[in-house]
């Protein structure tokens, strides 16, 4: 508890640093994501007002949503396959991980079912890697012109994930071109497409995220120690 007591202060002094030095004047929500992790790393989270929690497989939020229920705010932040979305509406928050129409659709369908609105991002593959999923920038605006019809879910906004490299300019490029395409969205109005959102950071790059943007990082094990 001690641990996690500190390292939510280094991370909150870092985001606090990283707004300053980015001349922001607006909030950044941090995620804590407890993959792996046991419930009783939910409890002390919230002992801690860590109220927003990451999982990214759903056989996983499903156990631990049953003991926690809506004490947090959840939010689905890895790869998702249309059969597991039924296990997800209605109990996240958010889903970061949208990066086709048949998902969307899909969750869309389960949305309309409970009568609900389901709130998601696009996951977008900014940097090309073909180990990462996501859909690429070329694609997007059809994506979301289908998508905007849908009447069961809500596009707030765009998710990535940034290389695993030591090469600072290569990750802040990354984030910097969601950024601009979030811009670039923003301006072509399609009705229920919101960019409100950019998840983009995690343990060992988001204060280059908060510099380009961010305003919702993902940190695990920074905060919550070695799986």
């Amino acid at each position: 508890m001690d641990n996690l007591k500190n390292n939510l202060q280094m991370i909150k002094n870092d985001i606090k640093e990283a707004l300053a030095q980015a001349g922001r004047k607006d909030d950044v929500l941090l995620v804590g994501v407890t993959k792996t992790f046991p419930v009783d790393v939910i409890e002390d989270s919230i002992e801690h007002d860590i109220l927003d929690v990451g999982e990214n497989k759903a056989q996983e939020f499903i156990g631990k949503y049953d003991i926690i229920k809506d004490r947090v705010n959840w939010h689905f932040i890895g790869h998702l396959q249309k059969n597991k979305v039924k296990y997800l509406v209605g109990k996240v928050k958010l889903i970061h991980s949208v990066d086709s129409i048949d998902l969307a659709k899909e969750i869309s369908k389960r949305s309309e079912k409970i009568g609900i609105v389901q709130d998601i991002l696009i996951e977008v593959n900014i940097s090309g890697e073909e180990s990462k999923f996501g859909i690429t920038k070329d694609n997007i605006k059809d994506l979301l012109i289908n998508i905007s019809n849908f009447k069961g879910v809500r596009v707030r906004g765009l998710m990535t994930m940034a290389p695993n490299a030591d090469d600072e300019l290569l990750v802040r490029n990354v984030f910097k071109n969601l950024r601009l395409l979030k811009e670039d969205i923003s301006h072509m109005n399609i009705s229920n497409i919101y960019m409100d959102y950019l998840s983009m950071g995690m343990s060992q790059d988001y204060k280059l995220a908060i510099l380009e943007g961010a305003n919702i990082i993902r940190v695990g094990s920074l905060l919550y120690g070695k799986r």
